[in-house]
């Protein structure tokens, strides 16, 4: 990387709101799977144990997620931005470190779904000429997500380059 870019560990952590956003993901993938067995299991009593035991298990497996991984997933995932790139960490089982350089970024995107307007979060997409592709932010308070779409905007248009 050019101009004295280069990975390394991003300084900023994401909004505390979005532990609720992530339990509220879960809760939903939770209840996606657990509802229907509940329903087929109540409504069908010969194959009760078949579809109560496993929606009791992963209704436990459940909660557990619920209360155990979004503070984990918090203390993992960090962002940045200087003059030169936009720094993330991520992942789960698996860290992911991107640096995306300014030079490189070719558009910035910010985007709410429905649960993160209800916990006031935006992501931040920005687009670069990678073929890992976009660096993503999610996790950032509104106001301060579109703050920094527009300080990445200033600085994209300011730094030399054709982001190709």
């Amino acid at each position: 990387m050019s101009g004295g870019t280069r990975l390394r560990p991003p300084r900023n952590w994401l909004d505390q709101r979005v532990m609720g956003w992530w339990r509220a993901q879960v809760a939903v993938l939770t209840a996606v799977v657990v509802v229907p067995l509940l329903v087929l299991g109540l409504l069908i009593a010969p194959a009760r144990p078949w579809f109560l035991i496993p929606a009791a298990v992963l209704a436990v497996l459940g909660l557990v997620a619920l209360v155990l991984l979004p503070p984990w997933w918090f203390r993992i995932h960090r962002w940045e931005v200087t003059d030169q790139a936009v720094y993330t960490r991520g992942g789960v089982l698996w860290q992911v470190w991107r640096v995306a350089p300014m030079s490189r970024i070719q558009t910035v995107d910010t985007a709410r779904g429905p649960l993160q307007r209800a916990f006031g979060l935006s992501t931040v997409t920005v687009t670069t000429a990678s073929s890992a592709g976009a660096v993503k932010i999610e996790g950032l308070d509104h106001e301060q997500a579109a703050d920094l779409a527009e300080e990445l905007t200033r600085i994209t248009h300011e730094t030399p380059g054709d982001a190709t």
